[in-house]
């Protein structure tokens, strides 16, 4: 999608600047007040190295008995709850994967097993909080090193014939051997870290910060309600249509690697719960008639973003054949060749949400992640860097997205395009 310098410059950066910005942003929310200015300030006179060793907590026993209780807890879950078989798009390779549906049970599950704990007194989710910083820590190191073991893993033992190396160790680490690497034949290493993993640590995190603040104030501020609500409501979106994100880009094109695995270990539990994270010391009373207008406002976003993907599963699901606004839908047939040089075919929607840009869905996602930081108000930038860091995210991706599906369809792409020419906002970009 990219030339190659910029491609490997992107790299090298993100992979030596995420990790020490895991923790500067663990350390600017919790003990710099929110201020990106203090922060600056503290490695200015120290320096950056010497500053950031001064603020670099070290994993403990406490952070690695948290993380690994809470990892084997979602890997039992993915494994032994029941579901509905589902098979995913079929690989470059011509496999077709399956999956066990159950990751709305095991959503539900978690969050009633974690509230249960804090309610009887068993465990209390304040202490998840007080040793965030150690948490982060022991993940920035951990998931590298979980990140080798894949590097190796596609080398020596994969799990299908989608997996390769590019020729380049570096590129390989980043980006991933294997499509679909598995534990055995039914533990899926990428349902783990991007959904069990990474999406429910968002979600249990949010409600630690919601309990946290009801702990150190005795009362849960309305603009924290309305943070958690949001962020709940989006991530029960996600699971409920957990099996349409394993035909997206993550999972169905991504390989896993440094980028995928890393970034949902890590980066998801610290910078998407941070707009949380930040109302824990910051509590903002929006007063009932804005609070209520910032959560109706996410909730029609979130519910556009669902039913941007609902509509296109369904019109998929039913081979083009699924009412679209309750008229036939507009679609392209479009074929191309397998690495095996078979040909298929695939159903382009250009209609109803998807008459409206190639990728119109982020829209409401950015959209969505704006109304639930919101509440925070604009006293410091920091709760906002996620909206941002998505937006950028998301706009790369629908470019990689179209870069690839350029390759694969070809001329049908060029149909696709002039059908549908905005990539992702709609008369703008």
């Amino acid at each position: 999608a990219h030339s190659p310098w910029f491609t490997y410059a992107s790299m090298v950066t993100l992979f030596t600047l995420c990790p020490p910005f895991v923790i500067l942003l663990w350390y600017t929310v919790v003990h710099a007040d929110g201020s990106v200015a203090r922060t600056y300030e503290h490695l200015r006179d120290r320096g950056i190295l010497e500053g950031l060793k001064a603020i670099w907590p070290m994993p403990t026993v406490v952070a690695g008995k948290i993380i690994l209780g809470f990892a084997l807890f979602e890997a039992a879950l993915q494994l032994l709850l029941p579901g509905k078989r589902f098979e995913g798009p079929i690989s470059p390779a011509g496999n077709v994967p399956v999956y066990k549906a159950n990751g709305l049970l095991a959503y539900a599950v978690t969050l009633v097993t974690y509230l249960s704990l804090w309610w009887f007194g068993i465990f209390n989710p304040a202490i998840v909080y007080d040793h965030l910083g150690e948490i982060y820590s022991a993940l920035v190191f951990g998931s590298l090193v979980f990140c080798l073991c894949l590097y190796i893993k596609g080398h020596v033992a994969p799990s299908s014939s989608d997996s390769g190396s590019s020729g380049n160790a570096f590129i390989d680490f980043y980006w991933g051997m294997e499509l679909y690497p598995r534990i055995g034949k039914h533990f899926d290493i990428k349902v783990f870290t991007n959904c069990r993993f990474g999406m429910m640590s968002w979600a249990v995190l949010a409600v630690t910060y919601c309990i946290k603040q009801y702990e150190m104030n005795g009362r849960v501020a309305d603009s924290m309600l309305v943070n958690t609500a949001l962020m709940l409501i989006y991530i029960t979106k996600f699971f409920w249509w957990e099996s349409g994100y394993w035909c997206t880009m993550d999972i169905a094109h991504d390989r896993a690697g440094f980028y995928i695995c890393w970034g949902c270990l890590v980066w998801v539990p610290s910078t998407y719960t941070s707009p949380g994270m930040y109302l824990v010391n910051h509590p903002v009373n929006l007063g009932p008639q804005l609070a209520i207008s910032i959560l109706l406002a996410g909730i029609l976003c979130i519910y556009i973003n669902y039913d941007c993907d609902r509509q296109r599963q369904e019109f998929r699901r039913t081979n083009g054949k699924a009412s679209v606004w309750g008229k036939a839908p507009s679609k392209i047939v479009a074929s191309y060749q397998t690495t095996k040089g078979e040909t298929k075919t695939s159903l382009l929607l250009t209609s109803g949400w998807w008459g409206f840009s190639r990728h119109f869905h982020y829209v409401p996602e950015i959209l969505a992640a704006f109304f639930w930081t919101v509440p925070a108000l604009f006293n410091h930038f920091m709760p906002y860097f996620y909206v941002i860091h998505l937006t950028i995210l998301l706009l790369d991706r629908a470019k990689r997205d179209d870069d690839r599906c350029s390759t694969k369809y070809g001329k049908y792409w060029k149909m696709y395009c002039n059908r549908v020419p905005y990539r992702v906002v709609p008369g703008i970009y």
